[in-house]
Order: structure tokens, then sequence, then C-alpha cells
């Protein structure tokens, strides 16, 4: 007999522990996938926190170009939340788990934490460029292990999305910090 009460409050055991990967059909080794999403799983991380770096400092924006910044790095937010989701999928499509729960995310990133309050808008930037600069250079490296590894997929991802994506935010986020006679040189 079916019931329209939904079954609520359902707990059950993990059926698939984090840091292990199942057997898929696609023409790659265990020891690549694993590879793969353990350095896949550390970018995930650290592109969460970027993503909630750039919430955060897009609400708190202030000064002359609080409204330009504010939406600049609410496109950024968006533009990362995209690279979120797609790490994932591709940890999951090798078998592997993402990381999902941002207390687990917090143990893995390397991307410092900011104060609590607000910094100068000066301050805000230049921690988005640090946090870019930290996951740039990770993903450089990841980049150039999982082709060697012969995943291609994972190589691809890294390269076309994540720094080329980086690589632009980088370079809008810079420009703010520019000096010039019409800002106050």
């Amino acid at each position: 007999m079916t019931s329209q009460q939904p079954r609520l409050h359902q707990h059950g055991p993990e059926i698939q522990q984090f840091g292990t990967v199942t057997q898929l059909p696609i023409a790659l080794s265990h020891d690549a996938r694993q590879y793969s999403c353990q350095r896949l799983n550390r970018v995930l991380a650290d592109t969460q926190f970027l993503y909630a770096l750039y919430k955060k400092y897009h609400w708190g924006m202030r000064g002359p170009t609080a409204y330009q910044l504010h939406l600049l790095l609410d496109k950024h937010a968006q533009e990362q939340l995209e690279l979120v989701d797609a790490l994932a999928e591709r940890v999951q499509s090798l078998g592997g788990v993402a990381v999902g729960d941002p207390r687990h995310a917090a143990q893995i990133t390397d991307v410092p934490r900011p104060p609590d309050g607000i910094e100068s808008v000066w301050s805000m930037l230049s921690r988005l460029l640090d946090a870019h600069e930290t996951i740039l250079a990770d993903v450089r490296d990841a980049a150039t292990r999982t082709a060697e590894l012969g995943d291609d997929g994972t190589q691809d991802l890294l390269v076309s999305q994540i720094i080329r994506t980086g690589e632009t935010q980088v370079w809008f986020l810079a420009e703010h910090l520019v000096v010039t006679p019409e800002n106050g040189a």
C-alpha cells in the first residue's frame, strides 16, 4: 500500500566513503582516477571558499566604486559557482565522492580565512587575488600531473575552465588596484 506521507528523518550508512573511487568503464586506471579525485577535491574545496569570499566581499563593498565592484564580484562569484559544479561533477564521473559539506571543505582548502569583519576595498581585492594565485598554482601542477597520468578530461577541465576563468578574473580584479591620477595617485 502506498502512502502520501513522506518518509521523514531517514538516515543510513555511507554507501561510498570519501577518498575512494568506484570502478567505471572509462579506460582510465584506478590509480589515475584516485589521484585525479584527490586533486580535484582540493581544487573544489578552494573554489568553494573563493566563491564564498566573492560573496562576502560583494556584500561588503564600500567607497566610490562600490556599485561597480558589487556587480563585478557577484559576476565572478557566479562564475566560481559554475566551476564548483563542474569540478564536483568531474569527481563523480571518475567514480569518486565530491567534497560537498562546507565544514569538510574547510579542512581541505588552502585558501586562508579572512577576518570576520569588513576590510578596506584594497585589502578585499588583494585577498581575492591571493586566493586566485593559490588556486592557480595548485591547478597548474594538477593539470600537468593528471595529463601525465592520461586523464585528459581532468586536465582539460583544469586548463580550459579553472585556469582560464581564474586568469580573467585576476586581470579584472588587479586593474582595480592600479593607482592612476584619476583615482588619487
